[in-house]
């Protein structure tokens, strides 16, 4: 929320199925994706949730990207909410995280200038539908990110970097879908 505030945008967490109201868009964070999708479930959020995604900008960083796809290769709860497969703890463990410069062609200057993407036991995309645009890779063509319509995913954390590129697009993305 820090990095939105810094970009003036107006945030509020959400924890209980009426606090999406009124909400424009929705980012649902890294963490741990079992625990996202138990906690949605418990506190009957995962039907509000797909409408909301049907309806407005939803983008799911890491953990939210697991939660967002059809399929995460493990029984727990999913949004199904955009045509993704996607495989937990791709690069390994935390102590095998890492820092990958990306080109973003959707972002600010994103040919030119890469974009630093933080890595912590993050997932990768193994399979997206016709509908998904892959946004980025990895230097050994890993998909890392993607979006379908007003649906952004990615494995990494933009929020742990000093690059706002990432969320200017998506505040784009919340404008235009208006």
């Amino acid at each position: 929320m820090h990095k939105l505030h810094t970009l003036n945008v107006e945030t509020k967490p959400v924890r209980l199925p009426h606090e999406l109201k009124d909400l424009d868009a929705l980012i649902i964070p890294g963490g741990e994706s079992t625990t996202i999708g138990k906690l949605a479930v418990t506190y009957h959020l995962v039907k509000p949730l797909r409408r909301f995604c049907k309806a407005k900008p939803v983008w799911g960083t890491c953990a939210g990207m697991i939660f967002m796809a059809q399929n995460a290769g493990a029984d727990q709860p999913l949004l199904q909410a955009m045509d993704i497969e996607v495989e937990r703890n791709a690069f390994g463990r935390q102590v095998d995280s890492f820092v990958e410069s990306l080109y973003l062609d959707m972002i600010e200057k994103g040919t030119e200038t890469p974009f630093p993407a933080v890595f912590i036991r993050s997932p990768k995309l193994i399979k997206t539908g016709a509908k998904v645009n892959v946004l980025a890779r990895l230097s050994d063509g890993t998909a890392v990110a993607a979006q379908e319509g007003k649906l952004l995913v990615t494995a990494f954390h933009p929020e742990l970097t000093e690059d706002h590129r990432l969320h200017q697009y998506f505040i784009h993305l919340i404008y235009s879908s208006k």
